[in-house]
């Protein structure tokens, strides 16, 4: 049975760092891609960044770039999503996903792409 369980989320301010994690079970993530997904009330869920496989490529959102780093631990079978310089705008429900194989700069921040997805963790960037 697979299952992704996020962790790392909480109450941060202006300009502050976070670091969440996706922890997998049932699967090997070396095989598999794990993106980040965000969601505001109302809003559509939207792809944050991706770590594919097996090369490890990186994708990461307009907003994201520059701020947020993703990494892969094979070891503890882990995904990290390093947050910094936070804004307001970045205050979602923060969800990974994963899916068998490789995805590409087309395809990484497409929902119906992802096979499992994590509950969720919130995140909310307020002075």
């Amino acid at each position: 049975q697979v299952r992704l369980v996020e962790s790392g989320g909480g109450l941060v301010q202006p300009g502050g760092s976070l670091r969440l994690s996706c922890a997998a079970s049932g699967i090997n993530l070396g095989y598999y891609a794990i993106g980040w997904f965000r969601q505001v009330p109302g809003k559509e869920r939207e792809g944050v960044s991706c770590i594919s496989s097996p090369d490890g490529s990186t994708f990461y959102s307009n907003s994201a770039k520059g701020r947020f780093t993703i990494s892969r631990d094979k070891d503890e079978n882990t995904v990290y999503l390093q947050m910094d310089s936070l804004k307001p705008e970045d205050t979602a429900v923060y969800s990974c996903a994963t899916v068998l194989g490789r995805l590409g700069g087309h395809s990484w921040n497409v929902e119906s792409e992802y096979d499992y997805w994590g509950r969720g963790t919130q995140v909310t960037v307020s002075a």
